[in-house]
C-alpha cells in the first residue's frame, strides 16, 4: 500500500468517469482500478474513526463491497472518492450502532509483544486526540477528518460539504484552534 502524497498521484484518475461508467456495466477491472486509487484514503478515514487496524480493514472491505453492490446509485458529477467517504461514514456509524458488548477483562488473553509499549503510547495519543475531537462541532470534526486524514483538498471538501472554499478554510482554522485548546486542557489535567 502506498502512503502519503505518493498515493495521491493516482487518486484523481483522469479517466475516473470512464472507469465508473465501465464499472456500472459490470467491468470488475475498472472497479479494481478505482479501488486501488482510493483504498488507502478510505482505510485511513475508517481507521481514525475506529482506531483498530483489523476492524478498519474489515469495515473498509465492507465499504468497497457496498460501493460495488450499489454502484448504480452513484451520480456522476462529484468525485467518486467523495461518494466512498459517504459510504465509509455510514458504515462506521452502522458498526457503532450494532456492535456487541465488550468482552469482560477476565476473558481477554494478553499476548507478549515486543512493541507493546509503542502501541500503547500510540493508542493513548490517538485516544487523547479523539477525546479532543469530541469537543469540536460535527462540521469541525468533518473538515479536519477530510483534510488531514482523507488528504482531500480544500476544493473537494467545499464541494463535499456544500460550502465555499473560504468558508472551509475558516472552519478548518477555527477547528484547529479549538482542537489545540482542547488538547492543551487535556495535557494540563494529565500533568
Amino acid at each position: 500500500m502506498k502512503t502519503g502524497r505518493a498515493a495521491e498521484a493516482d487518486v484523481n484518475l483522469p479517466d475516473e468517469a470512464d472507469l465508473v461508467r465501465k464499472a456500472k456495466f459490470g467491468d470488475a477491472s475498472a472497479f479494481g482500478r478505482l479501488y486501488d486509487s482510493t483504498l488507502e484514503r478510505i482505510y485511513r478515514y475508517v481507521f481514525f474513526r475506529v482506531t483498530d487496524a483489523e476492524l478498519a480493514e474489515d469495515l473498509t472491505s465492507q465499504v468497497f463491497l457496498k460501493a460495488w453492490e450499489n454502484l448504480r446509485r452513484y451520480k456522476p458529477g462529484g468525485p467518486f472518492v467523495a461518494w466512498l467517504y459517504t459510504i465509509a461514514r455510514n458504515t462506521v456509524i452502522d458498526h457503532y450502532r450494532t456492535r456487541k458488548q465488550s468482552v469482560p477483562l477476565d476473558q481477554t488473553v494478553i499476548k507478549e509483544d515486543p512493541a507493546l509499549d509503542e502501541k500503547v503510547d500510540l493508542k493513548h495519543d490517538i485516544g487523547i486526540l479523539q477525546e479532543a475531537m469530541q469537543e469540536l462541532t460535527d462540521e469541525q470534526r468533518e473538515v479536519l477528518t477530510l483534510r488531514f486524514l482523507a488528504d482531500m483538498e480544500t476544493g473537494e471538501i467545499a464541494e463535499r460539504m456544500q460550502k465555499s472554499e473560504g468558508a472551509i478554510r475558516a472552519l478548518q482554522m477555527r477547528a484547529l484552534q479549538a482542537l489545540a485548546k482542547a488538547m492543551g486542557t487535556d495535557r494540563r489535567q494529565e500533568g
